[in-house]
């Protein structure tokens, strides 16, 4: 499959501050791409590169087939961007934002209409209440219409969960699956770990730095390491005391549970046996012990301490 969007060496420093350091990957057409990383990890600086809006220290992007620095013009109209932070016109209805937007390209909303109905028509019946006091998940239905009312090759979502409910961002993952239909190329960027196995591959991202590219599962599967989830009525010296423990190689908070990860030559038949011995030699009360399956989480701590 051709590749819609090709970074190359990509590198961005502000000051001392070094925020993306050599990154490479490929996005293949119709894909949708996940760029996971905590905040400050370097994903905006990326897409404000993708976008046109920054230019890089080295390295190039292709994007649509066009050099995202030399064709920045033809770029910009194959392109959808959705900012992080809700960037439309606050005094403006949502009816006439979207008319805006689709006039900034030369369209207009019903010759695109069929594109962004499904995601529109929630929000249509408050055309005209002002975008300002719409929810934070109206917002981000409306802020995703107008990214699309050009009917764009490819979209840049940066961070579209980011301040919605739970509700509104499964909603939202949806409407992004049903534009994978259309051929639309994706790349969205999100902090939060649950969200990269709705992709089609991801890009593991830290301090500028590419950690890992693949699909989730073979994230997942590259993952080498025993785990149990345990918890008890004191957690802080549970965790303390875990990592003291004679297999552990890591043991550290997810969720409601203390995650302990074992040494691969460790664990055995006996395993549950002897960390129950464990704890109980700790005087550890009211303790829970399962085994437990890896996560696109587990595998980004891992790769933060390689």
């Amino acid at each position: 499959m051709a590749a819609n969007i090709e970074i190359s060496g990509i590198s961005k420093q502000f000051g001392t501050v070094r925020a993306l350091d050599n990154v490479s990957f490929n996005i293949n057409e119709g894909e949708i791409f996940g760029l996971i990383g905590p905040d400050g990890a370097g994903k905006t600086t990326l897409f404000r590169i993708l976008a046109t809006l920054l230019l890089p220290d080295n390295g190039t992007a292709r994007v649509a087939g066009l050099d995202a620095v030399k064709d920045y013009r033809a770029l910009r109209l194959k392109l959808g961007y959705m900012p992080g932070k809700f960037s439309l016109y606050q005094d403006l209805t949502v009816e006439e934002n979207l008319r805006f937007f689709a006039s900034v390209f030369g369209a207009t909303i019903q010759e695109n209409y069929d594109l962004i109905a499904p995601i529109y028509s929630q929000i249509e019946p408050f055309k005209n209440r002002r975008a300002g006091a719409l929810s934070g998940g109206m917002k981000q239905k409306l802020a995703l219409s107008c990214a699309l009312i050009h009917r764009p090759e490819i979209l840049l979502l940066d961070e579209p969960g980011t301040g919605v409910d739970p509700v509104s961002r499964q909603e939202f993952w949806e409407m992004l699956s049903s534009l994978r239909k259309k051929g639309i190329t994706m790349l969205v960027s999100t902090p939060n770990m649950d969200e990269a196995a709705l992709c089609d591959r991801v890009a593991l991202l830290q301090e500028g730095r590419i950690m890992a590219v693949d699909t989730p599962e073979g994230v997942v599967r590259s993952f080498r390491y025993p785990l149990w989830a345990v918890r008890s009525a004191e957690m802080h010296r549970l965790i303390e005391d875990l990592r003291q423990f004679e297999g552990a190689a890591d043991c550290y908070a997810f969720g409601s549970f203390a995650r302990l990860k074992l040494y691969p030559s460790y664990e055995d038949s006996g395993t549950e046996t002897r960390i129950r011995a464990y704890l109980d030699e700790k005087r550890h009360r009211q303790t829970e012990l399962l085994p437990a399956e890896a996560t696109i989480e587990d595998c980004f701590i891992e790769y933060m301490k390689q």
